[in-house]
């Protein structure tokens, strides 16, 4: 690009040139990539920073913590909790919502995020992330309890990640688009790197974990021994396989190059839909992914469209590239 363009006058465009967004909501979303920016230090210094290994506790899905989780969570509650643009946040590290306090002003947004997605890639040095969903409170209702939380993903007002890999990218949308951001370390900010990002509609390859095969449900079984078969089976074109167990690199993985990413119902868990959290990894990926021309579903419907009833509500994901995920929901719907 030939003017570098940091993520602030970015935000100030879309507010004061298109008008897609609130003052407040752009303030919101300079200090969720000023977190993003501390996170990232933290993930660079390694074990070097002492930050390796686990905590020795679990979150409320009884998952071991990392003690970059741990970190990660308080470096965005800190960074979140004071400015005036938030009335509460929720995270995969919390039992329950997180109210700003009362010695704070209170603001019309509720922001909820994975602080660190990825988590048994860190201590081996693969790319991990940062996920983020901002919903605007519902009018009306005095204080802030889980209930306002619980909204389609289709009200989400912005949405995005960070990767912290060879470089730290920022990917974001608020309705218009989705938007890469690269951050210049000798700067300080992220720098647009690239607008209108858009997914091609067919791929060759597939990202899901093979070591569950045995556990799918026939639909999924289906679409990859197809693609598995190869140019002398159905498809009649070759697919590669990707895996990096790191949702955020996967789904940038996608947004740069296309691709279909699967998370799906199995039957090691057969009461629960999924293993991936609606509000605060599916919703914000989901609505990235149809931004850039892609499609995200369940596997049977659109996952935007989802009513949530509870904070850490799980969903089975399927999303990528559209004609891929078209054909893996058509294959759910006549089984």
């Amino acid at each position: 690009m030939n003017q570098r363009i940091s993520l602030s006058r970015y935000l100030v465009e879309q507010q004061r040139v298109d008008g897609l967004i609130p003052a407040q909501l752009r303030l919101l979303l300079e200090v969720v990539a000023r977190a993003c920016k501390s996170i990232s230090q933290s993930v660079n210094k390694g074990a070097l920073g002492g930050v390796l290994g686990t905590a020795g506790s679990e979150n409320v899905q009884g998952e071991v913590q990392k003690k970059l989780d741990i970190i990660a969570n308080e470096v965005l509650i800190e960074a979140n909790e004071w400015g005036g643009h938030l009335a509460a946040m929720a995270s995969e590290e919390m039992d329950s919502i997180y109210l700003v306090p009362n010695r704070y002003p209170q603001g019309e947004y509720l922001l909820m995020f994975d602080p660190l997605d990825g988590s048994s890639n860190i201590d081996v040095n693969v790319s991990i992330g940062t996920i983020f969903s901002v919903l605007k409170k519902p009018e009306g209702h005095p204080g802030v309890t889980e209930e306002d939380f619980l909204q389609p993903g289709a009200q989400q007002v912005a949405a995005g990640y960070c990767v912290y890999g060879p470089q730290t990218t920022l990917v974001l949308t608020v309705g218009d688009g989705v938007a890469m951001f690269t951050l210049d370390r000798e700067m300080g900010s992220f720098v647009l790197t690239q607008e209108n990002v858009r997914i091609p509609e067919d791929t060759k390859e597939f990202a899901i974990n093979m070591s569950n095969m045995r556990h799918w449900d026939a639909p999924v079984k289906r679409y990859v021994d197809e693609c598995l078969a190869g140019v002398e089976g159905p498809r009649n074109k070759d697919f590669n396989m990707r895996w990096i167990a790191s949702m955020v690199a996967d789904v940038h993985r996608i947004l740069t190059r296309g691709g279909i990413f699967m998370y799906p119902w199995d039957k090691r868990e057969p009461n629960k839909p999924g293993k991936l959290r609606l509000m605060y990894e599916a919703n914000p990926m989901a609505w990235l992914v149809e931004q850039a021309g892609g499609a995200a579903t369940n596997g049977r419907e659109r996952i935007l469209n989802l009513q949530p009833t509870k904070l850490h509500e799980r969903v089975s994901v399927v999303l990528g590239s559209r004609n891929e995920v078209d054909r893996v929901t058509r294959y759910h719907l006549e089984a």
